[in-house]
């Protein structure tokens, strides 16, 4: 039954345009050309890339916060009372003020007492500004090398500049030693997002990110099997850009510099407009929807990678909505705010512009999280 399950996978027809067999894309005459089983080491690699992650937070990453003045802080201890600690894990950690007689009848406190107990109850949920500054460190810095990986795998190739050459002899195109590492290093670094997801700053989001992760992995992978290479390159290069504004302008958040980090943001609204509003509809998508139609007709795997590229720009258009509506709150009030909100909106000691809150890059997510962003 496995077997058999496999074949069905495996189909000709649903990943190769008409006519083309399996057999055509064997490696011959020193060509070689893209298999699945070349993904497999993408998830030791992943393994490798959190031990990398963990010596660069630990000697680069805190180093740095230190130098710019940010500590680990260490939240005041609380009293233990297992009434109070019941109905913050059980019913909610921010009670209303019915609540909060209550519990303070049941605890023999005063409502002072009770109300001061769940705000330093909740600070130990928080975490530190340490940690997220570890993390956008460490983001920032991965996103800036895939970006300068993917110019200097794709300045000297002749689809960055004529997009008929992304289809020229497709699917019998070799597998180039840049195509390889550049699809490696990306999908590794999701699979590292995802490993480190018990270990990471828990965010609302959460369940999007581990979705988002889990589409773009899966989109990766598709247009790996069907040789969609040279156009998948593409995509991500278009969308590793505005990532690294973003995760710059978290780190002069924690900082404290307030000034720089609005400039960042504004940096990163003009280059996700430019990458995700213009480039990708009228470039990439041009590119995929458009140009294949003059060498072969449409097939499953055709139409089944635009679907889901169109789905994609409708999300860029839901989060350029967002980034709009920051700028334009910032027009008007002076000051970058998000139109969402973080788990702890109440604490003084959170005071990060709000558009910084929620997720991990920017304009990277094929599913809609809340963020201006993938």
């Amino acid at each position: 039954m496995l077997q058999t399950i496999k074949d069905w996978f495996w189909l000709e027809e649903l990943w190769l345009p008409p006519t083309m067999k399996w057999s055509d894309l064997e490696d011959h005459d020193g060509l070689v050309f893209v298999k699945p089983s070349h993904l497999y080491i993408t998830v030791p690699c992943a393994f490798l890339l959190l031990i990398i992650r963990y010596f660069f937070e630990r000697f680069i990453a805190i180093p740095l916060a230190k130098t710019l003045g940010i500590n680990k802080k260490i939240p005041k201890k609380i009293q233990q009372n297992p009434v109070l600690e019941n109905f913050f894990i059980q019913s909610n950690r921010h009670p209303s003020q019915n609540d909060l007689y209550g519990l303070a009848k049941k605890s023999n406190q005063t409502v002072q007492e009770v109300e001061i107990w769940f705000k330093r109850r909740r600070d130990q949920e928080r975490p530190c500004r340490l940690k997220k500054f570890q993390e956008a460190c460490w983001r920032f810095t991965f996103y800036l090398f895939l970006t300068i990986a993917g110019i200097g795998f794709l300045y000297d190739k002749p689809w960055l500049y004529d997009l008929w050459e992304v289809w020229n002899g497709y699917p019998k195109q070799p597998l180039l030693p840049s195509q390889y590492w550049y699809y490696i290093l990306e999908m590794s670094f999701y699979w590292s997002l995802l490993f480190s997801f018990g270990s990471d700053v828990k965010r609302k989001d959460f369940l999007a990110h581990v979705i988002h992760h889990l589409a773009a992995l899966s989109l990766m992978s598709f247009s790996w099997c069907t040789n969609y290479i040279r156009s998948g390159t593409l995509v991500m290069l278009v969308h590793d850009v505005a990532d690294i504004w973003l995760e710059s302008a978290k780190i002069f958040s924690y900082a404290g510099w307030k000034q720089t980090c609005n400039v960042l943001f504004f940096i990163f609204a003009a280059v996700f407009f430019i990458t995700r509003l213009v480039i990708f509809p009228f470039w990439i998508l041009y590119c995929t929807v458009i140009l294949p139609l003059h060498y072969l007709k449409p097939f499953f795997s055709y139409i089944f990678l635009n679907v889901q590229l169109l789905i994609l720009q409708v999300l860029h258009l839901y989060w350029g909505y967002y980034v709009l509506k920051i700028l334009k709150k910032y027009v008007l009030k002076k000051e970058l705010e998000d139109v969402r909100s973080d788990d702890e909106e109440d604490s003084a000691e959170e005071d990060e512009p709000e558009y910084l809150k929620n997720g991990h890059g920017a304009g990277r997510n094929p599913i809609p999280n809340g963020q201006p962003s993938h």
